[in-house]
């Protein structure tokens, strides 16, 4: 699951954005799913799944949906009347055959099948998806393998009226440590920045919002502390730098891996915990961003 940018925007981004109308084919995506999704920079249409079905602990931390357990679907025009849709779904063991066996049967791509996350309780595994079509046929697909989840496919009711969401952190002062600007949502305080260069996938360049920006996710735990997770998006040759300073800075690295088949550069995703003071592993986030070629700010 991108715990990316792209992770923690699952949980804000629940409704369509005033600013712009619906697409048709968004508008059908969004009825064969059963919930609305948002338009985001670069013309994805997404939708947020949060796993609020989910009590999952790990190191004595209840995590919030939008920290580590966000599912999410983007999808993109792809050429005249097709589109093209990339997701990550957060699933528990007993859940991942009946959703891959539902989604190889409608021509959904799996590329990616692993854990983000160590001694988590229940365990939570993220199977990242791929597909290009009929926006209809691909969104049917989708909605009858996520029902075979307990992923929540409709859309909590709206307090009123809302009001604007605070956090227990000093945001202002991680945000000058991190050097750019995160948002509040969910409970979480999340960053995504996205990389200097855009990676393509099957030759289309990928906005921040298909999953291809670090994503860094602060969850406060009391006391001035986080709880941190989220994957940084990096080329080879800045994995191991990465890694290290992460390590140098107490933040446990919980895995590394791939999660798209055909991108450019080849990108490898580091995802990492920890559980301490905020500002101090902002420093170490920062420290290890110093390592990625990301776009200035």
């Amino acid at each position: 699951m991108k715990l990316n940018a792209v992770a923690v925007l699952s949980g804000a981004l629940a409704l369509i954005s005033p600013a712009h109308a619906a697409q048709p084919w968004e508008q059908t995506v969004a009825a064969a799913i059963g919930k609305h999704g948002a338009e985001i920079p670069g013309g994805v249409y997404r939708i947020g799944l949060p796993r609020s079905d989910l009590k999952v602990t790990l190191d004595g931390v209840t995590l919030k949906p939008a920290l580590a357990l966000g599912s999410w679907l983007a999808f993109a025009p792809y050429g005249t009347d097709q589109v093209m849709v990339m997701g990550d779904l957060v699933l528990t063991d007993t859940e991942v055959k009946p959703v891959m066996a539902k989604l190889v049967a409608g021509g959904i791509e799996i590329t990616a099948l692993h854990n983000h996350l160590l001694r988590n309780t229940p365990h939570t595994m993220y199977m990242h998806i791929s597909g290009h079509g009929d926006p209809a046929q691909l969104a049917k697909t989708l909605h009858d393998a996520l029902a075979l989840s307990g992923t929540p496919l409709s859309a909590p009711p709206t307090a009123s009226p809302q009001v604007p969401e605070t956090i227990d952190l000093d945001t202002a002062a991680l945000d000058r440590i991190m050097e750019h600007k995160g948002k509040i949502g969910g409970g979480v305080y999340a960053y995504g920045i996205p990389r200097a260069e855009a990676p393509r996938e099957g030759g289309m360049a990928l906005p921040p919002a298909m999953g291809s920006s670090e994503a860094i996710n602060f969850q406060p735990t009391g006391g001035g502390k986080a709880a941190i997770t989220g994957d940084f998006v990096l080329t080879a040759a800045e994995v191991n730098p990465v890694l290290r300073t992460l390590r140098a800075n107490g933040i446990e690295v919980t895995a590394l891996h791939n999660h798209m088949l055909d991108d450019e550069p080849r990108l490898f995703f580091m995802h990492f915990w920890a559980n301490d003071d905020a500002q101090k592993l902002a420093r170490g986030l920062a420290a290890a961003l110093g390592q990625v070629a990301v776009a200035a700010n």
